[in-house]
């Protein structure tokens, strides 16, 4: 985990129940989540396999150890976990350096907690070097702390990485809205008892009790949090 300003800074939401605002990272702030899909493919074209499309949305959203090992699995790739993991993130990595596209809305959000102070952090299952190289393209001074997947010892849909977040900006999870686009981190921020908001990217999430599911960042602000917030505490 990575404090990118002083824990002074850190200080909860003024006037509001709302005390931090958690965000996934691929699919969620960048439109990244068809260049792991790409990068998958090539890197198992190479291999001399053929991934099939329905498997896009078994490994969306998941930590690295998880999809890689599924779809070694699923071809039968003589390769091991350790070396797929650094070949897709060296092919991943080539693709973000020319550059990251936001999805729509998000530079709009998060200058908007930026201007109110809400504490705010990134919570991805992507690994530290991945996020790092997004991070500069995002902007790094808007997040209070970011968290990686190979940072914490269970990643999503385990409840670790929000929790370590939400410790991290001494905030109750409970207080914590969570935007999130697949059902693997929808699951993580709600084990670790936050309000979240779904913007699905690739595969559905259904709405349930203590979520909100939105067609896309465009129809979130700040309000639209505190009340996620307020009418549940």
């Amino acid at each position: 985990m990575t404090s990118t300003v002083p824990a002074s800074l850190t200080r909860m939401a003024e006037g509001s129940a709302l005390q931090a605002v958690f965000l996934d990272m691929d699919g969620t702030l960048v439109d990244t989540e068809g260049f792991w899909w790409d990068a998958e493919v090539e890197v198992f074209g190479a291999l001399g396999h053929q991934l099939d499309e329905a498997w896009r949305d078994v490994v969306v959203g998941g930590p690295m150890t998880r999809s890689a090992g599924y779809l070694i699995q699923a071809t039968g790739a003589d390769i091991t976990l350790a070396e797929l993991t650094v070949l897709l993130n060296e092919r991943f990595e080539e693709r973000i350096s020319r550059g990251v596209p936001l999805m729509p809305g998000a530079e709009r959000l998060l200058t908007e907690l930026a201007a109110h102070n809400i504490p705010t952090a990134l919570v991805s299952a992507s690994h530290r070097r991945i996020i790092d190289r997004v991070l500069s393209s995002l902007g790094a001074d808007r997040f209070a702390l970011s968290v990686a997947g190979d940072e914490v010892s269970r990643t999503k849909p385990h409840p670790d990485p929000y929790l370590l977040a939400a410790r991290g900006l001494g905030a109750d999870p409970a207080r914590c809205a969570v935007i999130e686009d697949t059902a693997t981190g929808v699951a993580s921020a709600e084990a670790a008892g936050c309000r979240v908001v779904a913007v699905p990217s690739v595969a559905p999430i259904a709405p349930a009790d203590g979520r909100v599911v939105v067609r896309s960042l465009e129809e979130i602000d700040l309000r639209f949090l505190r009340t996620l917030i307020t009418r549940v505490n």
